[in-house]
């Protein structure tokens, strides 16, 4: 009982984290389910049922903030959307799924101790490689169990094509869209729910809650920010050696 406690403890402190830059959290709740043991069997679709609340919520935060620019998103969700679904329909080997999924959180972790300044002199904005880069996200979306926004955020800084509050608008969305397809893939074949799914997901949504309207708040984010990247780095490694 204590460690559920702790798991809904660190679960609200991820949304909070993740929803205050646009992200849905999966990663997050994929590394806390590695570290708590929950069975690969629930994974995937609980990480994306949480990403749908919480990234929903932040987007609505960003886009009453006048942040979401609509033409950015549109060809990257035309090739995110059906292969999301396609990933999710998948079936996975469990160890294989843990190797892939520890490497992304390897990914999130470079993600969150480095955050790329927007690009002053911007690439001029390529409608086809938008379409190819949100078909590779989306798969992945789908196959593991991630919104794709992790990897998303830093591609729009560093190609120029949005600022750091338009980023995080357009990843609510992205993400919120790439979870919606995955969950629907999953549904067509087979999914297993956590009992305690419904628990989670109130947690986690007053977490993001919070984190989507916490640019009024006065405290540093920053060490907290490490604090999540060392546990991600921690799941990794489990996922890829244990």
């Amino acid at each position: 009982m204590e460690l559920n406690y702790l798991f809904l403890i660190a679960l609200f402190v991820v949304a909070f984290m993740y929803s205050s830059v646009g992200h849905g959290g999966a990663s997050g709740y994929l590394a806390l389910m590695a570290l708590f043991g929950v069975s690969t069997i629930f994974m995937r679709a609980s990480a994306l049922t949480l990403n749908l609340f919480v990234a929903g919520v932040s987007f609505y935060a960003y886009y009453r903030g006048g942040f979401f620019k609509g033409k950015i998103l549109i060809p990257f969700v035309i090739g995110s959307i059906p292969m999301a679904f396609l990933g999710a329909r998948i079936s996975i080997d469990p160890q294989v799924f843990k190797y892939t999924l520890g490497v992304f959180l390897i990914i999130a972790v470079a993600r969150m101790v480095y955050t790329p300044k927007s690009n002053e002199e911007a690439i001029p904005f390529n409608f086809v490689l938008a379409i190819i880069i949100g078909s590779i996200l989306g798969f992945f979306s789908g196959l593991i169990g991630i919104g794709g926004g992790i990897i998303l955020s830093p591609l729009l800084l560093l190609l120029g094509w949005a600022n750091v509050k338009e980023t995080a608008a357009i990843s609510a969305i992205f993400i919120f869209l790439n979870s919606t397809a995955g969950i629907i893939g999953l549904f067509t074949t087979s999914i297993s729910i956590s009992p305690q799914l419904i628990t989670w997901i109130v947690v986690a949504l007053l977490g993001g809650i919070l984190g989507a309207y916490s640019g009024s708040f006065k405290f540093s984010l920053i060490r907290l920010r490490y604090l999540l990247a060392f546990v991600l780095l921690l799941a990794s490694i489990k996922l890829i050696i244990i």
